[in-house]
């Protein structure tokens, strides 16, 4: 593919604070417009994640009040007509990954600390919070993390496990299937820590992020080591069955990638926390980079948007959420035909 880099200096307008910061964007022609900016949408959030396009046009995210004890974690949600954003569930349960399925129910994944329910859960119209799934085999689930929905409603999530003082009772960290049928069992055990998850536009690879930071009480805990910080991918047969792990990026010493979303061409958009250089980065479906935007905080997760919004990406990242129009195409997997 002839790729064309654009690298674009741009004057970035905090909503909360009277200082601009210089932000990097930079991208194949193919997916970057040139000279297009991150907006600021919305900064007043404690920790933002799990961004996720409803089938109404908003955009839904989740906030942890921060610190943690200074008020629930909650859903929020944002109006593209009007820019404007709203609580749409006041105590999520330290809600984290969200998506829709096809028939329009918000899933998402429910975190540890403090009053997390350690679940999947599904946030009804009303925001009240309904358990869907919260152990596995008798024991309680570590703290579910990432969320992805596939067109035959199969949910896959993520259970790690990184802060707060609740002891686990699984002995691994799993990546878990909730079938159409109520059923949860296990896709895979082969990633160390998994994080973010993903689906390709043909349903047949699975993109896991492993983000392995050597703690699960990385709050109380010290001298911990890091683990494998890398993005991985899975082949799924026609059965479910998940085969041919392959390692496309090594991050090595530097923090990984949380949250991901993907376009129609297979492209990978992950949240990367790395120190030296965090932001989101724009993967091939080989691991080969492809383009790079800058966060103003260390981003968490990012989901394209739906109908008019559908060229737009949203970003969680620090306090506040953010998008910006790309000439991508961004794909849903619960909902592509």
């Amino acid at each position: 593919m002839f790729k064309l880099t654009v690298i674009v200096a741009l004057t970035f307008g905090w909503t909360m604070n009277a200082h601009s910061q210089q932000l990097l964007i930079k991208g194949d022609r193919q997916i970057m417009i040139n000279g297009e900016t991150l907006e600021t949408l919305w900064e007043e959030g404690g920790f933002t994640e799990g961004a996720a396009a409803g089938p109404d046009g908003n955009m839904y995210f989740s906030d942890f009040a921060q610190p943690f004890e200074s008020g629930p974690a909650r859903v929020m949600m944002f109006n593209p007509g009007t820019g404007k954003t709203n609580v749409f569930c006041p105590d999520s349960g330290m809600g984290n990954g969200l998506m829709f399925t096809r028939g329009g129910d918000l899933m998402g994944c429910c975190a540890s600390p403090l009053k997390g329910h350690r679940a999947l859960v599904n946030f009804l119209p009303d925001g009240k919070v309904k358990i869907v799934a919260d152990s596995f085999n008798g024991k309680k689930l570590n703290s579910p993390n990432d969320i992805v929905i596939s067109k035959a409603g199969d949910i896959y999530f993520t259970d790690p496990k990184y802060v707060g003082p609740e002891e686990r009772e699984l002995d691994r960290y799993y990546v878990f299937k909730y079938s159409v049928a109520g059923e949860l069992s296990v896709a895979t055990d082969q990633i160390d820590k998994p994080n973010g998850i993903i689906l390709s536009p043909n349903q047949k690879t699975v993109y896991v992020a492993e983000t392995d930071n050597g703690s699960d009480k990385a709050d109380i805990e010290t001298d911990f080591k890091m683990g494998r910080m890398t993005l991985n991918s899975f082949k799924i047969s026609r059965s479910g069955q998940w085969s041919n792990k392959k390692v496309l990026v090594d991050f090595g010493d530097q923090l990984g990638i949380d949250g991901m979303t993907v376009d129609t061409t297979g492209n990978i958009y992950a949240a990367v926390r790395s120190a030296k250089r965090f932001g989101i980065v724009i993967f091939s479906p080989q691991g080969e980079e492809l383009g790079y935007i800058e966060t103003p905080e260390l981003p968490t997760n990012v989901s394209f948007g739906r109908g008019a919004e559908l060229s737009r990406l949203y970003i969680t990242a620090g306090k506040g959420f953010y998008r910006i129009r790309t000439k991508a195409i961004g794909y849903h997997p619960a909902i592509a035909n």
